[in-house]
């Protein structure tokens, strides 16, 4: 059997779309939508001082703590309490070091 040279793109593209793995297949975005969680968090260095601000703008609660690096080798090094953000919600969490900083973070979990 021959196909005409009009329905030889269409079959092959046919075939092809047939031999694609589910997870491949246009359907198949439903099953996996991107997983929307954790609030926005920017921080602020002032000398010794640190202060961060996390805005959640989703639905599911997000525990956020502040993690405090100190640069000198005898200033002890700190991880806050975790402090819940709600959906819309800001937070404030803050701490410092005795002298300077070395790095900042916030780390997020899933209540």
């Amino acid at each position: 059997m021959r196909l005409s040279r009009s329905l030889a793109p269409i079959a092959v593209a046919a075939v092809l779309l047939m031999s694609l793995p589910h997870e491949a297949s246009p359907h198949a975005r439903e099953d996996t939508a991107p997983d929307l969680f954790g609030a926005a968090c920017y921080s602020k260095i002032t000398g010794s001082r640190v202060t961060a601000y996390c805005h959640n703008p989703y639905p599911d609660v997000d525990l956020v703590r502040l993690h405090i690096e100190c640069d000198r080798w005898w200033d002890v090094d700190s991880d806050g309490a975790p402090v819940e953000a709600g959906p819309a919600q800001t937070v404030r969490l803050d701490g410092r070091c005795w002298k300077e900083v070395r790095s900042v973070w916030v780390s997020h979990q899933k209540k």
